[in-house]
């Protein structure tokens, strides 16, 4: 069966004897190229039609051409000059009387044509004309250019090309641009289709009219290729990341843990102070932090503003020595971009001071950081924890394990390291088989008396906090951080709706 643009198509190629071009082809038959294309593609596959691609060369005017066409070339003017004053003069004399810009072109391209010849006479350098051409193929073809503005250098008899090439050496005269064209072509088989085969109509669609008449018997119905090439379709779905951060929050949940949120614009107390960060630590400095304008300050909580300060200075209660330094309420009042979500975390547990509790956050942070492959500005960060009568580090590890696990990521080694709020500490290391090394993914630990003693707090909390896009880097398997905030749209595209479920081992 064919459908009618492919015998529309076949009668018009059998019309005219020769291969066309999808671009005559689309004039003739006044369809777009996109709709000859198609259709030449329907002919390939069944053997009536072969499509040959071909490289064409266009040429047009450069920014020397387009001068030269109104004022003709260098040389031909100088010549022009010559013949004017004789035909032999000084060639000081020449140069006086020609465009100082271009006697030097004029001057090398007449004298390679063999239309001038420059002899010494007494001491003196004399430029003679020998041959004084008419209309030559170099201005022929720039005449040509003006006026249709391009021209196709295949179709050009043997004089004009040599012509454009020899101007295309020259800088800026000719520009040679590169097209390729499609050309369709009938076979054998589709010379053999009998006439009347062509002249049957064919629909595509059954209407009610043609069953009510009975005019559907008049007509043969188009059967449909369903294995046709044809355009993608990109359907909505989620970003990359974000599909990230549902799967981190369904595995929290699914360990029962509950989510909770907090401000973007925090306070220096909650931020650094009620973990026991001291106010001279290199983090709180401008290059680290990002500190807010306006407003400046904001009101801590005046019912842990002197419990804090006490253990900055002296320990208070908890038996540790402090930071012996004067601690400033000043610095806690100051508003900041959050630099990690245990600043959310910290502001719960202070609202929710009794066992037990076991809540995560994924959420957005902000960071002083030079941009770079495995930097960013504003990331996401994960964070959690869990606060019990009973719990101990060993928890805690089999805790990042098993949330680890769930994420197919099974090879995980954890090692001492020191955070400010968390005692003991340690980082959590999973192992990339694809790309045979260790990434270090997350912060954990136990904390410290001094942050939660303030807090009435009596049992201990299990925290652990690290970098969402690190994660992605190492499931999506990415070198570089930022392909995230791109806006790709071909790798987007690319990135299956289940890939990470395969990845991780959930489908």
């Amino acid at each position: 069966m064919l459908h009618w643009l492919e015998k529309n198509l076949i009668k018009t190629l059998r019309s005219l004897g020769r291969p066309l071009s999808f671009e005559e082809a689309a004039n003739l038959l006044n369809r777009d190229v996109g709709t000859v294309a198609k259709t030449a593609q329907w002919l390939k596959e069944k053997d009536l039609a072969e499509v040959e691609a071909k490289t064409i060369h266009f040429i047009s005017l450069g920014l020397e051409g387009e001068i030269y066409s109104f004022e003709g070339l260098p040389e031909k003017r100088l010549i022009n000059l010559l013949s004017d004053l004789g035909g032999l003069t000084n060639i000081d004399e020449l140069r006086r009387n020609f465009n100082e810009n271009l006697f030097q072109i004029g001057l090398l391209w007449a004298k390679k044509n063999g239309w001038i010849q420059i002899e010494t006479r007494d001491s003196e350098k004399l430029v003679k004309l020998i041959y004084h051409p008419g209309e030559t193929s170099e201005e022929k073809i720039l005449k040509q250019l003006r006026e249709k503005k391009s021209l196709e250098f295949e179709s050009l008899d043997e004089d004009l090309k040599k012509a454009c090439l020899n101007l295309k050496s020259r800088q800026s005269v000719i520009k040679m641009n590169e097209v390729k064209k499609y050309y369709v072509r009938l076979t054998e088989k589709a010379l053999q289709i009998p006439e009347e085969e062509l002249e049957i109509e064919e629909v595509t669609r059954l209407t009610q009219d043609m069953l009510i008449s009975g005019s559907w018997r008049q007509y043969r119905f188009s059967r449909f290729n369903v294995y046709a090439p044809s355009k993608p379709v990109y359907a909505g779905k989620r970003h990359p990341l974000q599909r990230l951060i549902k799967i981190v929050k369904e595995i929290f949940v699914e360990m029962g843990f509950e989510e909770i949120r907090g401000p973007i614009v925090e306070l220096a107390f909650w931020n650094f102070d009620a973990l026991f960060q001291p106010q001279d630590h290199p983090a709180r400095d401008m290059h680290d932090t990002f500190y807010l304008d306006q407003p400046r300050f904001g009101d801590p909580p005046e019912n842990l503003v002197e419990k804090i300060k006490e253990v900055h200075e002296t320990g208070g209660l908890t038996g540790s020595l402090g930071w012996r330094y004067l601690w400033k309420r000043e610095e806690a009042e100051k508003l900041v971009l959050r630099t990690h979500t245990t600043a959310t975390t910290i502001r719960y547990l202070a609202e929710h001071p009794d066992p037990p509790i076991k809540v995560f956050s994924v959420d957005r942070i902000y960071r002083n950081e030079k941009v770079d492959w495995k930097h960013l500005a504003e990331f996401h960060q994960i964070e959690g924890i869990v606060m019990d009568k009973a719990v101990s580090f060993r928890d805690l590890i089999g805790l990042i394990k098993e949330f680890y696990s769930r994420l197919g990521l099974r090879d995980v080694k954890f090692r001492p390291s020191y955070f400010p709020y968390t005692e003991p500490s340690a980082e959590a290391i999973v192992y990339l088989r694809e790309k045979n090394t260790w990434l270090e993914l997350i912060g954990m630990g136990i904390f410290r008396p001094e942050v939660t003693q303030p807090l009435g707090v009596k049992y201990p909390v299990l925290a652990w906090g690290g970098g969402l896009e690190r994660l992605a880097l190492a499931l999506y398997d990415l070198e570089d951080i930022r392909t995230f905030y791109f806006n790709d749209l071909r790798w987007i595209r690319n990135i299956s709706n289940i890939y990470l479920e395969k990845k991780i081992g959930i489908l």
